[in-house]
């Protein structure tokens, strides 16, 4: 039966093929993508034209983009998509804006008592309800390791958790899913990382404290840990990297555990 979207689909990638030597620096850069089978890296790299094709990034003065510097950012965007099947997961947006560094945006915060304050803050990234993606490119350029930080992964998981609404820590779970079970793993796991900053601003926490200002943050700083590093996530808040896992029809964990056992440059050296 003729499809309308797959005409289109295929239209797109005929127009827009990678180049597989360009596609090969493009995985250097990104070692979060080791370990991935050749038939996910063949979705990936479609999957990269149709976002392309689809989003409209607009670098703001002083900074210019490549298709190389293009095809890194789309592939960090559509890693979390690889196995979430044909669901338009990034509606409700066409645009991401790419600040050439770190940008202010004004703040607005009511305390308990009332009273409203207004500043300006620094920002890397932001994501907007029905609105565009902001990243500061120094962001993007940082992200792709398994260093546990992963600017893009972040932004789009506030767009996931924007599908039911305002951003809330609870994007739409699929059939097989609970939101009981997810809504204990997140919160017992969110208010330990509250009591041990309460006991110590300073802690040294597991994964980044910035994940306790709100549910929303927690889940896109633990999505970013999910699939950068997941060894720490699961290390920290198992129930929460199980509920990922599920969510996201993925195992980064066991792709990292995979590659440190087989592969040289991921294996300890030894005395």
């Amino acid at each position: 039966m003729w499809s309308l979207s797959a005409w289109r689909r295929r239209r797109t990638l005929a127009r827009h093929p990678v180049d597989p030597q360009r596609w090969q620096r493009v995985r250097a850069r990104l070692p979060m993508l080791d370990g991935i089978s050749a038939e996910e890296d063949r979705w990936l790299r479609e999957a990269c034209v149709l976002f392309l094709a689809d989003k409209h990034l607009s670098p703001l003065p002083g900074l210019e983009l490549d298709g190389e510097q293009r095809l890194f950012l789309a592939a960090q965007a559509q890693l979390p998509l690889l196995h979430l099947g044909a669901l338009n997961w990034y509606q409700g947006f066409h645009e991401i804006i790419l600040y050439p560094d770190d940008f202010l945006s004004p703040q607005r915060h009511r305390d308990a008592s009332g009273v409203e304050h207004e500043w300006d803050g620094e920002h890397s990234g932001e994501a907007w309800l029905q609105g565009p993606v902001i990243l500061a490119w120094p962001g993007v350029l940082a992200s792709g390791g398994w260093e546990g930080y992963n600017l893009v992964i972040h932004e789009l998981a506030h767009k996931l958790d924007m599908l039911n609404g305002d951003a809330n820590g609870l994007p739409p779970l699929h059939n097989d899913m609970r939101v009981n079970d997810w809504a204990q793993a997140m919160q017992e796991a969110y208010d330990d990382l509250n009591r041990q900053l309460d006991r110590n601003p300073d802690a040294e926490t597991a994964i980044d404290p910035y994940a306790a200002e709100n549910p929303a943050e927690f889940f896109a700083v633990t999505s970013e840990y999910f699939f950068s590093a997941p060894d720490l996530l699961n290390e920290a808040y198992p129930a929460v990297y199980q509920q990922l896992r599920g969510f996201y029809r993925q195992d980064p964990l066991a792709r990292l555990q995979q590659l440190q056992h087989n592969h040289p440059r991921y294996q300890q050296p030894h005395d």
